[in-house]
């Protein structure tokens, strides 16, 4: 059941940074086809009366959040800034587009220079109205880019979800720009506020929620350390008869035995993004919940079977039903294209839980649930 955390004033921005604490990160995506995308809707799944409208406007300057790659492009706690200087250095030369700078040394300084002298700028204020302004090509977005990923820019916050950058100096405090932690450190931090966010998980759930590629070495010694340290502990779950090696941590592991009493008798049902930290690592889900995740964005509508943006229910523990929703803003309403229950012959419970997770999110966005 989702906590009150009604409108848009402080308490309802402060349960808003707490979520993303929790979990270390608050994955972004463009997609908006059900009425609000996966940031809002990570955060309408928890906080019951949340405005979607700050959902959107989250990252603001002086709120505790900076936008980077954490999971994927992320909302991030502004204390885990410093944590992600391993990762600024190593995008000096851009993953994808190799030394973007040192090949168009000019353009990088006229593009800085822009920032500097005036202002924050959106991303379309570097396409221009024409092909004739040195900021209207694909170049000067990969510049603008890799400094963002180098950290000599920042994104100040972001209009009709379009990014503001500006300059590093001028949106994360000084402070936090002036720790320069190891890499060790920070991988050791990053994979405890993953353990935080997961309850238990692996190892490879830890390493992927941060996207630590070809650091396996690495990603063993921190979890050896933060286990000699006493912070974690190893933990195996045992499901189909199987001893499934993994992490949790100590005060986890405490509350473990006492999951049975916290759980509410009954849980009306919420519906939750397919890019939902739950959710994403989809053996993860199989293991837990019985439950298949897919994402079929990206096949053809024919070969589908849940749905282009498919919105899995929970009720209480279980993953019960999936619904794929449309919003049509002119016409008012929230229009359900497909909803499949997991169950051949679904209990009254889950219908239940299942329509009374569609009417509080339609009702979250003021659509007309149809």
């Amino acid at each position: 059941m989702p906590r009150r955390a009604s409108g848009r004033g402080i308490r309802a921005r402060n349960a808003a940074h707490r979520i993303v604490r929790r979990f270390g990160y608050l994955q972004l995506d463009t997609i908006s086809i059900a009425g609000a995308r996966t940031h809002t809707l990570v955060l309408l799944s928890r906080l019951g009366g949340f405005d979607p409208v700050m959902g959107e406007a989250l990252l603001q300057p002086g709120e505790p959040l900076f936008e980077y790659w954490g999971h994927e492009a992320s909302w991030l706690p502004i204390e885990l800034y410093p944590t992600f200087e391993f990762r600024r250095r190593e995008f000096r030369h851009h993953p994808w587009w190799g030394d973007v700078l040192g090949e168009h040394p000019a353009l990088a300084r006229r593009l800085l220079k822009r920032v500097r002298d005036q202002g924050p700028l959106r991303s379309a204020d570097f396409e221009g109205a024409s092909g004739k302004e040195m900021w209207a090509t694909k170049v000067a977005k990969k510049v603008v880019l890799t400094f963002w990923m180098r950290g000599d820019l920042a994104i100040r916050e972001r209009k009709s979800f379009q990014r503001v950058f500006d300059l590093g100096e001028r949106v994360i405090p000084e402070e936090l720009r002036r720790k320069k932690p190891r890499q060790s450190e920070s991988i050791r931090a990053l994979l405890l506020r993953a353990l935080a966010g997961h309850g238990w998980a692996q190892t490879g759930t830890l390493s992927n929620t941060w996207r630590l590629r070809n650091m396996k070495r690495e990603v063993s010694t921190a979890l050896e350390e933060l286990q000699e340290a006493g912070e974690i502990a190893p933990c195996a779950l045992e499901t189909d008869g199987k001893r499934l090696p993994g992490w949790i941590r100590p005060v986890d592991l405490e509350m473990a035995g006492g999951l049975k009493l916290l759980r509410p008798p009954k849980d009306r049902g919420v519906l939750l993004s397919p890019f939902d930290p739950v959710l994403w690592d989809r053996i993860r889900v199989e293991r837990l919940f019985g439950f298949h995740q897919v994402l079929e964005i990206y096949k053809p509508a024919p070969q589908r079977i849940y749905g282009y943006y498919c919105l899995p229910v929970l009720a209480g523990d279980r993953l019960v039903a999936r619904v794929d929703l449309k919003a049509e803003r002119k016409a008012g309403r929230l229009r359900v294209l497909l909803k499949r229950f997991e169950a051949t012959r679904p209990s009254q419970a889950d219908r239940q839980a299942t329509q009374s997770a569609l009417a509080r999110y339609a009702d979250s966005v003021e659509l007309r649930l149809t």
